[in-house]
């Protein structure tokens, strides 16, 4: 005869203080909780509310820099050490956790445009307009700690002269070579006073370089238009006629191939550029996802950013909209899932892998031009550099609980995101969750953006109604913007 005993044991029901609840077993049968989905709903809603009331995803400012903030550059070796350079100069090392200066590195004559530090964090590269790249020694996590900023050595380890500015700089993600994107792309290593290797492919100027996560011999590019024309205007007409006709003058000239807007790819084993695909508009940076190493995505000028595979660039693979004006940096979470973006409408956006729209927006009164955005290499913070000489700290899910969440808290944290992951297709969950507050200026340019864009749309459907079947062939979204593709 068999007999089925209840067992439990003392730890599953015991609880660890005596101020947690006791611990109650549920019966799980549907028949026995009739409105089981309706009070799910009713925790959803809930859930998706409180997220808003809690939503605070301003951290601090960090103050310290007399010019605008041009780039910054995470220290790989240090979890709250970031690097950030200006455009009179100055550079920096910041303490992110107590939001200070930790050290400084005075040595440019001019804008500083690139920074970079080496895989084992001990060695900072930049370079900046005043036509020089320098080598610095970053100091240790000890002195960090310590707030000692005299134990700091302010002297370059090395300066390498160039012939032209220069506008970006990348380390190996495994490795010792750096590369510098100006007139050309040139390879140097860090024992070496000249470049071991230079790229050049076209009359562009690079302004952006960025290596290979996954493999550190390849590299993306991109570059922008230095094509120079002289026109001949009245001096006398009002300026909006002179700009009006400079802009009719120059838009033939825009899509010829010797003045395109171009991404590269370079592979460091041959002697020759790979890959290269020419746009419609410029792209102002390049970001590799971390943990797909074949996609990146491109701050393009046009407002979006586009996810591209490197082995098929006929296409993008994702088309990224919601800015108002051009999209500055662009930079991946170390998670891969995400991507955080900085433009020109004073605005920071966190864009999912493979989403189109944003999740996610900042601002603030004070903040204006965003140039330069990172994630933390912890992927919980966002940090951010713009116009106005700050570097601002943000949460990167804004309704995040700072400091040590316990278990019973972080269980219910949880609940609530499969409750909104679950009924986030209903319509009073979906508004709730996707609402954000807009400035005013920036609510008006993307309402005139998407009429606009409207009217183009029906331009264009009007235009292959009234002309012969299959006369015009519409393009999608993710190949518009492609003029060709050169290898």
């Amino acid at each position: 005869m068999k007999v089925k005993v209840i067992s439990r044991s003392t730890d599953e029901f015991t609880r660890e203080r005596s101020q947690d609840l006791q611990r109650v077993f549920h019966n799980f049968d549907p028949n026995l909780r009739t409105q089981e989905k309706a009070v799910e709903y009713q925790r959803a809603l809930n859930a998706a509310k409180l997220d808003k009331i809690f939503a605070r995803p301003f951290i601090g400012a960090m103050d310290g820099h007399i010019d605008a903030v041009s780039c910054m550059a995470k220290n790989p070796n240090y979890l709250k050490g970031i690097f950030s350079g200006s455009m009179d100069g100055d550079i920096r090392l910041w303490d992110i956790a107590n939001r200070r200066t930790v050290c400084r590195f005075p040595g440019h004559q001019g804008a500083v445009r690139g920074l970079t530090a080496s895989t084992d964090g001990s060695t900072l590269v930049s370079c900046g307009t005043d036509c020089t790249v320098r080598l610095w020694n970053v100091p240790v996590a000890t002195i960090m700690e310590s707030g000692n900023s005299s134990d700091c050595s302010s002297e370059p380890r090395a300066v390498y002269m160039g012939e032209n500015a220069y506008w970006a700089v990348d380390h190996q993600w495994s490795g010792d070579l750096f590369a510098t994107a100006g007139a050309q792309v040139d390879i140097w290593n860090h024992n070496r006073s000249q470049p071991v290797n230079s790229f050049k492919w076209g009359t562009d100027s690079v302004i952006s370089v960025r290596f290979n996560p996954g493999e550190p011999n390849l590299l993306a590019t991109s570059a922008r238009y230095a094509c120079i024309y002289k026109v001949k205007v009245d001096s006398y007409a009002p300026r909006e006629v002179w700009e009006t006709e400079i802009i009719d003058f120059l838009e033939p000239f825009a899509l010829k191939e010797e003045c395109d807007r171009s991404i590269m790819l370079y592979d460091l084993r041959v002697s020759s550029p790979a890959r290269k695909l020419i746009m419609r508009t410029k792209t102002n940076s390049i970001s590799w996802n971390p943990m797909e190493p074949m996609n990146f995505t491109a701050a393009n000028e046009d407002c979006n950013c586009y996810s591209y595979d490197a082995r098929k660039f006929d296409e993008a693979k994702c088309v990224h909209k919601d800015h108002v004006s051009a999209v500055m940096d662009i930079d991946f979470s170390p998670t891969g899932r995400e991507f955080v973006t900085g433009s020109y409408d004073r605005t920071v956006r966190i864009f999912q892998y493979n989403g189109g729209h944003s999740r996610e927006i900042y601002h603030t009164k004070r903040m204006q031009r965003v140039f330069c955005v990172k994630f933390s290499c912890d992927a919980s913070y966002v940090i951010s550099g713009s116009d106005d000489t700050n570097l601002r700290l943000w949460k990167a899910k804004a309704s995040e609980q700072l400091g040590i969440v316990l278990p019973r808290e972080q269980r219910r944290h949880e609940y609530n995101e499969a409750l909104k992951k679950r009924y986030k297709h209903l319509p009073e969950v979906k508004r709730i969750v996707r609402h954000r507050h807009l400035p005013k200026p920036i609510y008006k340019a993307g309402v005139l953006r998407r009429v606009m864009i409207e009217a183009e749309r029906r331009k264009d459907h009007r235009r292959k109604a009234h002309s012969a079947p299959g006369s015009i062939v519409t393009e999608p979204m993710r190949k518009r913007r492609i003029i060709k593709e050169v290898e």
